[in-house]
């Protein structure tokens, strides 16, 4: 099975912390050089210096960064324009950004909705558009989105993101039956609850809107996972990886939830 990335280069979104810091990784030590994509200058340094990277005679790994403020669409458009100048074309894009907040739909402002849709959407549109040129003149693309299992099960409480997630999954698909006869797929992967900074915010939200401990929270979230445990970052990024691989050429258009069997769907 050819899991090889050498001489590839991916575009990794939101890859300063949690599942998009493990798939800069996971895909670095299968030989791409990494651009990681996020809004911190000081942690995208950070996160740069701890990528592995191997030199042989044919191919170097060239890791880099770019930043941009993903809730401003016209700033990541500005940053990847200056950026492709310059830049050789790219293989891999994976789109993974911050949810919105939480809370119950009833309640969501209308500017609510929109902000998410330009910070999810609006931002993929834009990074698949800049990067088709390239996938279309290498004879191969991977466009990966990092989602959520709301698309197959919406979760309770988390009414503006289970919307947008939806929309995304949609354009991922119609993106795939446009793309697939230049050997681009488009994925999405679902991750189901991940130990990162922001599911501990969702369960320390809900501790203080219902009057558990966090400890209580966890638990029950944990309780509700066949696996009985949180899923680790590093396994969604092992998904992730799989699809950006040669092995996985003939998979597209699909919505692949890593979430310990807790999604109660096919």
């Amino acid at each position: 099975m050819d899991l090889s990335l050498t001489g590839k280069r991916a575009l990794v979104c939101g890859s300063t912390q949690g599942i998009g810091l493990a798939t800069a990784h996971q895909l670095a030590s299968l030989g791409a050089s990494v651009t990681l994509f996020a809004r911190s200058e000081d942690r995208l340094r950070d996160a740069l210096a701890a990528l592995p990277a191997s030199e042989t005679q044919a191919h170097a790994q060239t890791h880099s960064w770019l930043a941009a403020d993903f809730s401003n669409p016209d700033s990541v458009r500005d940053a990847i324009t200056r950026h492709l100048d310059s830049a050789a074309p790219y293989h891999i894009l994976v789109n993974n950004t911050g949810g919105p907040p939480g809370g119950p739909i009833a309640d969501a402002s209308p500017e609510a909705f929109l902000a998410a849709f330009n910070q999810h959407l609006v931002n993929n549109q834009i990074l698949a558009q800049a990067l088709l040129p390239g996938f279309r003149s290498a004879g191969y693309g991977r466009i990966i989105n990092i989602i959520s299992t709301s698309v197959k099960a919406p979760i309770p409480g988390l009414g503006v993101s289970n919307t947008i997630r939806g929309a995304v999954a949609s354009w991922a698909k119609t993106l795939a039956g446009e793309l697939a006869k230049d050997n681009i797929t488009v994925n999405n992967v679902l991750p189901g609850f991940t130990d990162t900074a922001r599911l501990e915010s969702l369960f320390r939200a809900k501790a203080d809107k219902t009057g558990q401990t966090y400890e209580q929270v966890r638990a029950a979230a944990i309780a509700g996972i066949p696996a009985g445990r949180l899923g680790l970052p590093e396994e969604v990024a092992s998904a992730i990886a799989f699809l950006a691989s040669p092995a996985a050429s003939y998979i597209t258009g699909v919505n692949i939830p890593v979430d310990g069997g807790r999604t109660q769907s096919l």
